[in-house]
């Protein structure tokens, strides 16, 4: 599988729009710089006429700068290493790589080395999902993580005390790389899956379900998540933006899910769902 790398200089404030917007058209894989992003795409899936409508919707006020290429083997983990900073949530949660100082004075640190894997906590969206997490109880529970990426909120379900959890990904990168992190954070008995989740077809129904993605996939598979939730159990949504709400809410309504709560970040947005 070859990727093509896009390397590419923009103003601060677009970056988390470009990295949702080209998501949206196939980018699987981001790594932010000094001056804005790198962005890969394995090679069979890009199409350039979607691509090239992104470009020209930002061009100008992102002042985008782009160089493209085939990304080069490189060490990954050095990589992070010289882009990637330790995140905290609130007074709670802390998020590190390994080569980062712990902190044992905050009650949860999560180990991540995120190679090319989407959801590191930098991003508002796996931010907010986490932050939600921290007020569902986990204690017990059977909770799947649907898009895990990096295997970030599967792992927070796991130091909340989630007894059984799973979590599965499109991308053969993010199930390898987020095996390494279930390991790192002591949970070996944990195999990520490949797959969407029509093809990995969960079996039995789960107390929390969680799914950080888009708009787009999540309206087109909330009536899956409807059969996946048990009653009175809860749903974690993010992905879209703010103004995006009230179609995920309205959807979510039609498949028997009651509205919670719901948090903002940059113009992102993340919601909890009841089960009715």
């Amino acid at each position: 599988m070859q990727y093509l790398e896009f390397k590419i200089n923009c103003k601060e404030d677009f970056r988390e729009i470009l990295i949702a917007e080209l998501a949206e058209v196939g980018f699987d894989s981001f790594l932010e710089t000094d001056t804005g992003l790198d962005a890969y795409i394995e090679e069979n899936s890009f199409d350039r006429e979607t691509y090239q409508e992104v470009i020209n919707r930002y061009q100008d006020s992102a002042e985008l700068e782009i160089v493209e290429g085939v990304m080069a083997k490189v060490n990954w983990n050095e990589e992070w290493e010289k882009h990637y900073d330790p995140i905290q949530v609130g007074e709670e949660v802390y998020v590190r790589a390994s080569f980062h100082a712990p902190k044992p004075e905050i009650k949860h640190e999560i180990l991540i080395n995120p190679k090319m894997s989407f959801g590191t906590g930098h991003h508002a969206t796996t931010f907010l999902m986490l932050s939600h997490q921290l007020t569902i109880d986990h204690q017990g529970k059977r909770v799947i993580d649907i898009g895990a990426g990096t295997g970030i909120l599967a792992i927070m379900a796991h130091k909340l005390g989630a007894t059984q959890v799973e979590a599965f990904d499109i991308d053969d990168w993010c199930v390898d790389n987020g095996n390494e992190n279930f390991d790192l954070n002591g949970m070996k008995d944990v195999r990520m899956g490949l797959g969407t989740v029509r093809e990995v077809a969960p079996q039995g129904t789960f107390d929390i379900v969680l799914a950080n993605i888009n708009k787009n996939v999540l309206l087109d598979e909330l009536e899956i998540y409807a059969s996946l939730v048990k009653s009175r159990g809860n749903l974690l949504l993010s992905g879209f933006y703010t103004h995006d709400i009230v179609d995920i809410q309205e959807k979510a309504d039609s498949v028997g899910f009651k509205f919670l709560s719901q948090k903002d970040k940059d113009n992102w947005a993340a919601l909890i769902f009841e089960k009715l």
